[in-house]
């Protein structure tokens, strides 16, 4: 399974724009109670009995949908929910087909009450394709939240949930990037990924004067189920509150929490082979960990030529994120991707999260259409069968981490041949801390284990009111080198920590 395939498509989905009112109707399936505790309830006693895959059977024409004719099917905005009622939010819905064939059952909660959302061939058009026959329970694919975040009279997207248990979204001024996931099951494992979904949503109907909207979800697998409690608060950083709780049916030994998925296809520390008019294109540039020892480190990505898998050792983690730092358009110089505008995603573990480890997994690819980064917390001990294992934590969408940090920080990399067996890495920082800092004083600090640094040079660097830090490593030896840097004053580091793998 590819997961691009899932971004891409969604990304490409047209809006049609606003016309007459005339909302889903409210004449909808008989209501039931409702309240937090019933998804994890669900979720309970289907870890208790074997797994049942989803529904996925549609009707002939829509089995086999090509891109184009999917693409063609849209929903009316017309018809979304909410939509004369003069709230802060609006949900729309997708149709099921193409790589989106697995039945999704959505719910409107409202007063402690839970309905079905009937799906209805009139709330969409169909292009060329012939629309489903009249009374066709298809249930939908997923759906999106709108909510006027970039100005007053406009419902803008906001996030998206589509597609196995990816979701995404943006804050204010931004495009789609990056994916999150509700759960990652045995990624980078030989065995194969076991990819779990979202089978119902439960929304729950916003106040007229809210700023946030709460979605639950059920997720189900081959190996676990899980309950899911999101706050979604849309805004110049878009938040995500997570109420996570995990029903193993096996142990699972390699469980991935808060999971990313992003794209990196090349830049300027890795661009062999690259014959492209662009400096750079990616969706994310590196990977931010604030680890439960207080160390921030930076760790640039790669496209590598193998399967590169990291892990950074950890207890109690207090971030992570998938980031886009690099904001400006003259350093990708695609009018159409604008990956500048593209958002960084923070994790940020609410309570102790114990032992256990960030893992980055870099995937080759020659293509930028395949999201090949992966991230993700891994719990050193399995999450054990027929028990619960509860997690709470925060995503941040947006274009920084939430915290400014006082340390300075790596806003570029960059690698070249320095003769034959030589490599040159020129590291650019940016950062308050270095504006009152005396140039006498500074000096980089760089270590590689069975290697030879050489001229270690730091200097400012006045075109990004910054410092630059270039130093030079032997690189005959054919495996892959693993770096440290960061920048002193005296004893004390005034910089984050750069680590890096370089692979010949």
């Amino acid at each position: 399974m590819n997961r691009r395939h899932f971004l891409q498509a969604a990304a490409s989905l047209p809006l049609v724009s606003s016309g007459a009112s005339g909302v889903i109707s409210a004449a909808r399936a008989e209501a039931t109670p409702f309240d937090r505790s019933i998804v994890r309830q669900l979720a309970r006693d289907a870890a208790s009995k074997p797994y049942k895959a989803p529904d996925t059977k549609l009707p002939d024409n829509f089995k086999n949908l090509d891109y184009d004719h999917y693409r063609q099917i849209r929903f009316l905005p017309e018809h979304a929910l909410w939509r004369d009622e003069k709230l802060p939010f609006q949900v729309q819905f997708f149709h099921r087909g193409f790589f989106y064939a697995p039945r999704v059952d959505i719910y409107e909660v409202a007063n402690g009450q839970a309905t079905r959302i009937p799906y209805r061939p009139e709330d969409f058009s169909f292009g060329s394709n012939t629309p489903p026959p009249p009374n066709t329970d298809l249930g939908f694919a997923g759906f999106r939240i709108h909510a006027p975040i970039n100005r007053p009279d406009y419902y803008d997207e906001v996030c998206v949930f589509l597609g196995a248990s990816y979701f995404r979204a943006v804050a204010k001024g931004e495009i789609y990037g990056l994916s999150a996931r509700g759960l990652a099951i045995n990624t980078g494992e030989t065995k194969g990924e076991e990819f779990p979904l979202f089978k119902t949503f439960w929304i729950e109907k916003p106040a007229p004067n809210a700023n946030s909207i709460v979605v639950h979800a059920l997720l189900d697998s081959e190996s676990t189920t899980a309950a899911y409690r999101f706050t979604i608060r849309p805004g110049e950083t878009t938040v995500f509150d997570v109420e996570m709780a995990i029903y193993p049916r096996v142990a699972l030994d390699h469980a991935g929490l808060a999971p990313m998925t992003s794209m990196f296809f090349f830049g300027p520390n890795d661009r062999v082979g690259v014959d492209d008019f662009r400096p750079s294109v990616h969706d994310s540039d590196g990977i931010a960990i604030y680890n439960g020892r207080g160390e921030e480190l930076w760790r640039p990505l790669n496209n590598p030529r193998d399967l590169q898998i990291s892990t950074f050792a950890d207890l109690n983690p207090r971030g992570f994120g998938l980031m886009q730092r690099e904001k400006r358009f003259i350093e990708y110089e695609d009018l159409e991707s604008s990956f500048e505008k593209r958002p960084s995603l923070w994790i940020e573990p609410i309570g102790d999260w114990g032992e256990g480890s960030v893992q980055l997994v870099e995937i080759p690819t020659k293509e930028e259409i395949h999201d090949n980064i992966a991230a993700f917390w891994r719990p050193k001990d399995p999450l054990q069968a027929k028990g619960e294992h509860t997690f709470t934590y925060r995503l941040h969408w947006g274009p920084d981490t939430p915290k400014s940090s006082a340390l300075a920080r790596f806003s570029r990399t960059a690698v070249g041949a320095k003769g034959d067996d030589n490599r040159i890495f020129v590291l650019d920082l940016v950062g308050d801390r270095l504006k009152s800092v005396d140039p006498n004083s500074i000096r980089g600090n760089v270590s590689a284990e069975k290697i030879e640094i050489k001229n270690i040079v730091t200097q400012p660097n006045p075109a990004i009111g910054g410092w630059r830090l270039n130093f030079e490593v032997s690189v005959k030896e054919k495996a892959p080198i693993e770096l440290r840097a960061s920048l002193m004053q005296g004893k004390d580091a005034i910089s984050e920590v750069w680590v890096y793998r370089w692979t010949p």
